[in-house]
């Protein structure tokens, strides 16, 4: 009978149905494992905890301190460390200076613009400095544009990041300045005299547009959008066929050498205001005797929301360089921040020495942390910061409402209560958070699912299975 059993209750797990009316917490453990028997985990590899806040007890352990890749969940890690020893009122800073002197609605001299790793740095932002120059008064700048980058260390990409994971804007090009997400987009539609119609936003002369598109009504729209990124140019290239019937396919990709981007969308920027720029753009340390224009800023309580919801890598990397910037200086590099990811695991009661951290955003297939880290992580965050366990919660993806979880676990008990992160890379599945039972109790979960082949919902329906029954405990 058994046998017939487990496959009933698997299917009535995953679509959302709910087999009794409650759960209770002694019956978590018989209802998971259950779930954990399909031949899916003859293969794969699952791990799991699950801890009771309220009660302060263990409701399910299964491989807890298995070693496996976190993908996104790092991102708790790091956001969690940021929370404690940055706060939400650490500011990102862009500032801009000039050299020499303004006469006669002339600058005899340079512009400065210093990088201080904004993540969230958009066209907008540049347009307010570009107008704060203007009210100087300046016309024509005879020197050149310098952007300082000397925040950031060299590497634009981090350890154990994929080489042909370019142009994806899920692997941005690291820089001290960063400006729409150092990506851009592209819009094709249908043209004329046979030829597809590409966009560009921002549209900028940092681009090459190669359009070898077509337009035939007899056949398949097939548009292909990407950057040649294998000989390291940003040239856009367009290839395939669009109907005349199609809507404009869009796409976003990255950019190379991401502070170059800034610092021409900086001078296209003055020049669309009637500023001339006579000299170039180079990069430059700003020298010590530089008058100050401006700055923008920008809070890390308002970047963790877009950081942990839609899963920003830009945003991690960032942030992780700016715990760098705060505790050892400049140039910030990953291995000064993980040195305070360390701190945050020490406080957890955890050794860090029993876990290889690379990045800040999960991004890199070298890191290694166990669910028993993870759950300890977001439980000290509920018990020691309950301030900061708010902003870390509220940043987390809704379950069926919103960020990278907007479409998964409706229709069930799990839906606008589980507030989780999730995880995703080739083959890897996370997800953890928090989720509030029937009962009312504050539930903090991890699972991890690991060394599966196809689509990332192959390993996310169990995660969502888990939480469904986590939600249904009375």
């Amino acid at each position: 009978m058994k046998k017939y059993l487990l496959p009933f209750l698997f299917v009535f797990y995953l679509s959302g149905i709910s087999l009794f009316a409650g759960t209770g917490a002694g019956e978590v453990q018989q209802r998971i494992d259950s779930l954990l028997a399909n031949d899916f985990f003859k293969k794969a590899s699952i791990s799991v905890d699950v801890f009771d806040l309220n009660e302060g007890k263990t409701l399910y352990q299964h491989q807890n301190k298995l070693l496996l890749h976190p993908a996104s969940n790092m991102k708790i890690l790091t956001t969690s460390a940021a929370l404690n020893f940055l706060g939400t009122d650490y500011e990102f800073e862009t500032n801009f200076y000039y050299t020499g002197k303004i006469e006669n609605s002339i600058l005899v001299g340079d512009l400065y613009v210093v990088g201080g790793c904004d993540p969230d740095f958009t066209s907008a932002d540049l347009e307010k400095a570009v107008l704060k120059i203007k009210e100087l008064g300046i016309k024509r700048i005879e020197g050149n544009i310098y952007g300082d980058i000397s925040a950031l260390d060299g590497w634009y990409w981090g350890e154990g990041w994929m080489w042909d994971d370019d142009p994806s804007t899920d692997f941005p090009f690291m820089s001290a300045l960063n400006i729409n997400k150092d990506a851009v987009a592209v819009s094709v539609s249908a043209g004329e005299k046979g030829k597809t119609k590409v966009e560009l936003t921002p549209n900028s002369e940092y681009f090459r547009v190669m359009n070898l598109g077509t337009v035939d009504s007899n056949a398949k729209t097939n548009i292909e959008i990407t950057r040649d990124w294998v000989n390291r140019t940003n040239d856009i290239i367009v290839e395939g066929n669009i109907s005349p019937k199609s809507g404009a396919i869009k796409k976003e990709v990255n950019v190379f050498r991401s502070y170059n981007y800034f610092l021409m969308l900086f001078k296209e920027a003055l020049v669309k205001h009637d500023i001339r720029v006579i000299g170039r753009n180079f990069i430059k340390d700003l020298p010590v005797d530089a008058v100050h224009i401006t700055r923008i800023t920008r809070k890390f309580g308002d970047v963790i929301v877009n950081l942990n919801k839609n899963s920003d890598n830009l945003s991690a990397e960032m942030t992780l360089r700016a715990l760098a910037l705060a505790t050892a200086g400049k140039p910030a590099s990953a291995a000064n921040g993980i040195k305070m990811v360390d701190s945050l695991i020490t406080l957890c009661g955890m050794n860090p020495r029993e876990y290889k951290i690379v990045d800040g955003s999960g991004v890199s297939h070298y890191s290694l942390i166990t669910t028993e880290l993870l759950l300890s992580v977001v439980k000290y965050m509920y018990n020691n910061k309950p301030e900061l366990y708010k902003v870390l919660y509220n940043s987390f993806p809704i379950a069926g409402v919103d960020g990278s979880l907007s479409n998964r676990m409706k229709r069930s008990a799990a839906e606008n209560n589980v507030h989780a992160k999730t995880g995703t890379l080739s083959g890897i599945s996370a997800l953890s958070g928090y989720v509030t039972t029937k009962s009312n109790h504050q539930v903090a979960f991890s699972i991890m699912v690991q060394n599966y082949i196809g689509g990332k919902s192959n390993a996310s329906k169990y995660e969502d299975a888990i939480c469904k029954i986590l939600a249904e405990i009375e």
